[in-house]
C-alpha cells in the first residue's frame, strides 16, 4: 500500500516557516518563538488555503472567536492576536501586503489583576524584630522598609531623598515625585526610630570613604543607592520573612494605601500622601480594601456560610 502524499504548505504556512526563522536570525528568546509558532500555527489551520489577499480584518475576528469556541481564555486570544500582528508587520517589511488588518481588530480587554497586599499583621511581623541575615546593611535596610510602608513613598522617590529634605521637627520629609512635583510627607515614631539608628551608620560610611554625598540612603561604597538595589533587598528581606517572592517596592506602597483606607483615613488625605493627580488612582484602593472587606465578611458572617 502506497504512503498517503503529503501535502503541499500552503501560502500562509510558508511565510509563517519564514518569519519564525527571521526571528531565529534575530536571537528572539525560544519561549517567544514556541509561542508564535503555536499561535501562528492555529491561524494557518483556521485560514486554510487562501492567500494574504483574501485575508481581512472581519477573517481576524473570526480566527478570535474560533478560538474563544475552543475554550481559550482572554489572555491567550490577546497573545494569539499579538503574534498575528507581529506576522503582519514582518509581512510588510518584506512586500507582501500592503496593509495589516491584525491592527484592526481590538485587543480582548483583559481583568485589571489587583497586587497580592501584605496584610498589617504581616508587615507588623517584617518591620519588628531583628533584621534577618541577607540584610548587607541592616540599619539601612530597616529604615527603607520602613519608609516604604510608613510614608508610601515610590521606589524612585525613596533613593532621591536627601538628609536636608528631612524635617525632623515637623515629623516629615520632602518628596520629590513624578513631573519634580514636590510634596511634604509625613513619618510617624517608627521612622524617627530607625532614623536615629542608622544616621551614626551613614556618618561611618562617608568618613570610611572620605566622600561627601547628599544622599540619605547609601550603600556601601558611600554612593546613592538605586532603585535596582532597593528591589533586591526588599526582596530578600522579605522572602526571609515569610512574605511572598512577588513583594517589591511598589507592594509597600499599595499595603501603605490600603492599610490606611481599612484604618479609617480620607480617600484624599491619603491621594495627598502618596502623590496621586488624580483621586481615581487612589481610588483603586477602595477595591483593595472592598477586597479584604468581603473575604472578612465571608469568613466571619453566620448568613454568608
Amino acid at each position: 500500500m502506497s504512503a498517503k502524499p503529503k501535502q503541499a504548505r500552503t501560502i500562509v504556512e510558508k511565510s509563517i516557516d519564514e518569519f519564525l526563522s527571521t526571528l531565529r536570525t534575530q536571537n528572539a528568546s525560544p519561549h517567544t518563538i514556541k509561542a508564535y509558532a503555536g499561535d501562528l500555527d492555529n491561524f494557518s489551520s483556521y485560514i486554510g488555503s487562501r492567500g494574504w489577499s483574501s485575508i481581512d480584518h472581519l477573517t481576524i475576528r473570526g480566527f478570535l472567536s474560533h478560538l474563544y469556541e475552543k475554550g481559550l481564555g482572554k489572555t491567550s486570544v490577546a497573545r494569539s492576536l499579538a503574534a498575528v500582528r507581529s506576522l503582519y508587520r514582518w509581512l510588510a517589511q518584506e512586500g507582501v501586503v500592503g496593509q495589516n488588518p491584525a491592527a484592526l481588530v481590538s485587543t480582548p480587554k483583559l481583568a485589571k489583576k489587583l497586587p497580592r497586599v501584605p496584610t498589617i499583621e504581616e508587615m507588623n511581623t517584617v518591620l519588628d524584630g531583628k533584621m534577618p541575615e541577607v540584610a548587607s546593611l541592616p540599619q539601612r535596610d530597616a529604615l527603607m522598609l520602613e519608609l516604604l510602608y510608613g510614608c508610601g513613598i515610590r521606589n524612585s522617590e525613596l533613593v532621591g531623598i536627601n538628609l536636608d529634605d528631612i524635617r525632623l521637627s515637623a515629623e516629615a520629609i520632602l518628596i520629590r515625585g513624578k513631573g519634580k512635583k514636590e510634596r511634604y510627607v509625613p513619618f510617624g515614631d517608627s521612622v524617627k526610630a530607625a532614623l536615629a539608628i542608622y544616621l551614626p551608620i551613614r556618618k561611618e560610611i562617608l568618613g570610611d570613604t572620605k566622600k561627601n554625598t547628599p544622599a540619605l540612603l547609601l550603600n556601601q561604597r558611600g554612593g546613592r543607592l538605586t532603585t535596582r538595589s532597593v528591589g533586591r533587598v526588599i526582596k530578600k528581606i522579605a522572602v526571609a520573612k515569610g512574605l511572598s517572592p512577588d513583594v517589591h517596592p511598589h507592594t509597600l506602597r499599595h499595603a501603605f494605601g490600603t492599610h490606611m483606607l481599612e484604618e479609617g483615613a480620607d480617600l484624599r488625605a491619603i491621594q495627598e500622601m502618596l502623590g496621586h493627580e488624580r483621586l481615581s488612582t487612589t481610588q483603586r484602593y477602595t477595591q483593595l480594601s472592598m477586597k479584604h472587606v468581603l473575604h472578612v465578611y465571608d469568613q466571619t458572617h453566620p448568613r454568608a456560610k
